[in-house]
């Protein structure tokens, strides 16, 4: 499951649910479904920016037909996540815990400060 795609337009933080496409050769805006993956050459617009495109004089506007609600989980989908939570369960039970040594307090090196970046400083272990 990949993050949610934001609309491309400036300043627009909506959720993306359209790719635009241009094909120059045609003088074609294609508008359709947000495509699988986001292309370098593709926009992809919220609802309202969707429903607003208009195209340059002596353009064409396809609009390719829009699903109305959003497809829900596939069985591929269910059984991977059924999967996932058993690897996880059977990887989470150990059959003894693994033992360490409590760590001392960090002190700064006796006679400096330390190398400083800006407000963090490094600490070393007492020996």
């Amino acid at each position: 499951m990949g993050a949610i795609r934001q609309c491309s337009r400036s300043a627009c933080r909506q959720a993306a649910v359209a790719t635009l496409t241009y094909v120059y050769a045609d003088s074609t805006a294609v508008l359709g479904p947000l495509a699988t993956y986001a292309e370098p050459h593709c926009y992809d617009l919220c609802a309202e920016h969707a429903g607003r495109l208009t195209v340059p004089r002596g353009w064409e506007v396809l609009r390719l037909a829009m699903p109305s609600t959003p497809p829900g989980p596939g069985p591929d989908d269910l059984l991977a996540l059924a999967d996932a939570v058993r690897e996880a369960a059977s990887a989470g039970s150990d059959p003894e815990p693994v033992q360490r040594e409590p760590k001392g307090s960090l002190e700064p090196p006796a006679g400096s400060a330390g190398p400083r970046r800006g407000h963090l400083r490094v600490l070393r272990e007492p020996s």
